[in-house]
């Protein structure tokens, strides 16, 4: 967390300092874990100070907030960071504070409780060699075909391989599982193994998935780290067909949501529809990727 949802839900939340006038850059006091900035900060405020927004962008994971001079603050999240327009859910975790003018925000703050995300001013150009070469195709963009041409001949596992950033941009474990579920196919299948049906039904279940879940402005979990801009939590935990719900029943065929280990990472499914070939009459009747 936060993944492709969370991450537009901020970007969509923090569109309103669009056209305001940056008055200066700071890192608030804070005795926690120093968080990676680059440059320097006060290389960053003396570079943005004067200039206004001009957009308000997304890659992947990250949030690309862009400025007239064709400067872009690149904003990673990673596991526990916000952006944010109200006040954040401590002071003791806020790393970054933008001061904003001639707009209807007085200001834009990066909070982070763990300490890893990253902050990187770039020029226009920098953005497509450090941020762009390293992602793949928008989980929103990707097609079929395109996905299956990055992963069709790879022996991971599909739920492994979807959080490949080099592949697809944006997925992360939780939607992973959810997709995977919609889908009706088992996250330990080999991608080599995959059919040319099956690629289509991930494709159509991602974006199934990840536009439900930004409607919901993501998913707060029970730790209650993810907030969007203004500090509320979001509301897509509610819709969880799959994910943090081992040992529960099925929505879909009744059976049991089993949880397994992949590559560190805890994957929720069911054993009993999400099959690695063919389709459970469960999925069938489901009719969601008609």
């Amino acid at each position: 967390m936060p993944e492709l949802p969370e991450v537009e839900t901020m970007r969509r939340g923090v569109l309103p300092i669009v056209g305001s006038r940056i008055e200066s850059v700071d890192c608030p006091p804070c005795l926690r874990r120093p968080i990676q900035i680059r440059p320097r900060i006060d290389a960053i405020d003396r570079r943005l100070r004067g200039h206004t927004v001009s957009g308000i962008g997304r890659r992947g994971k990250r949030v690309m907030i862009e400025f007239d001079d064709g400067q872009v603050m690149v904003i990673e999240p990673r596991m526990t960071g916000l952006v944010l327009l109200a006040d954040p859910p401590t002071t003791d975790h806020l790393r970054l504070r933008i001061v904003l003018s001639g707009g209807p925000c007085e200001q834009l703050l990066f909070w982070d409780r763990r300490g890893l995300g990253t902050i990187r001013l770039l020029h226009a150009t920098e953005v497509i060699s450090i941020v762009d070469a390293k992602l793949g195709v928008d989980a929103l963009q990707i097609t079929a075909d395109q996905l299956r041409q990055k992963l069709g001949t790879s022996r991971r596992a599909i739920k492994v391989a979807l959080l490949d950033q080099a592949a697809v941009a944006g997925i992360g474990n939780l939607y992973a599982a959810e997709i995977l579920y919609l889908a009706g196919i088992d996250p330990r299948t080999r991608c080599d193994k995959l059919t040319g049906p099956q690629w289509s039904r991930i494709v159509r279940a991602t974006g199934e998935v990840l536009e439900l879940a930004i409607s919901h402005e993501g998913s707060t979990l029970s730790d209650g780290t993810y907030r969007n801009a203004l500090n509320d939590a979001g509301g897509y935990q509610n819709y969880h067909r799959v994910y943090d719900r081992a040992e529960k029943p099925c929505l879909r065929c009744g059976g049991t949501i089993r949880r397994i280990v992949q590559a560190q990472r805890s994957t929720f499914f069911c054993p009993n529809c999400q099959r690695k070939s063919g389709l459970h009459k469960s999925v069938v009747a489901d009719g969601t990727l008609e």
